[in-house]
């Protein structure tokens, strides 16, 4: 079994958002400007509402088509680390879904997306914005360090055990719709 094309092209789009947006989200930790803030954080919602959308998309192609086997070939640890390792992604993009939304409504200035939407609708509790955030920032954290995991796994598997796990995924002429 392969990944269908579909998945292949939302796991790409999913990754260049998700690196798009930690970039985006890097700035808030500096210096910035007022304006430039709060166009940020316009930035940073619209992409994450983005990723949303294409999470529940890639959710729903995983439940319907599933994922390739692992190689025979692997060793059990790695086949238990693999397994832990993508339901810490999915866990936590999901994480940092709901904990960005929740405090982008109880934020205190407006988030408008799409031009049109203000994220920013309940009413402001510093304390709560605070210890959401918190959840957030450690949500951002950690998938930094399971991505960077996942990038060095894929150039283990391609480069030193020569077997196909990485090629599933970057093969796309080979793959059903």
């Amino acid at each position: 079994m392969d990944y269908v094309k579909s998945q292949k092209i939302i796991h790409w789009v999913m990754a260049f958002l998700i690196m798009l947006d930690l970039f985006i989200a890097q700035k808030f930790g500096g210096e910035m400007e007022l304006w430039d803030r709060l166009e940020s954080r316009v930035d940073h919602a619209t992409v994450g509402l983005i990723v949303t959308f294409l999470f529940v998309l890639r959710l729903f192609l995983r439940y319907r088509h599933g994922a390739p086997s692992l190689p025979t070939s692997m060793p059990k640890w790695q086949m238990l680390a693999a397994n832990l390792g993508h339901y810490g992604l999915y866990f936590l993009m999901g994480a940092l879904i709901v904990t960005g939304i929740i405090s982008a409504s109880f934020a205190s200035d407006p988030i408008i997306v799409f031009g049109s939407f203000d994220l920013a609708f309940a009413n402001h509790s510093v304390e709560f914005f605070i210890l959401v955030r918190t959840i957030h920032e450690f949500c951002t954290n950690a998938i930094i360090v399971l991505i960077l995991i996942h990038i060095l796994a894929a150039v283990y598997h391609h480069y030193i055990a020569k077997d196909d796990t990485t090629s599933k995924m970057l093969k796309f002429w080979t793959s059903k719709v």
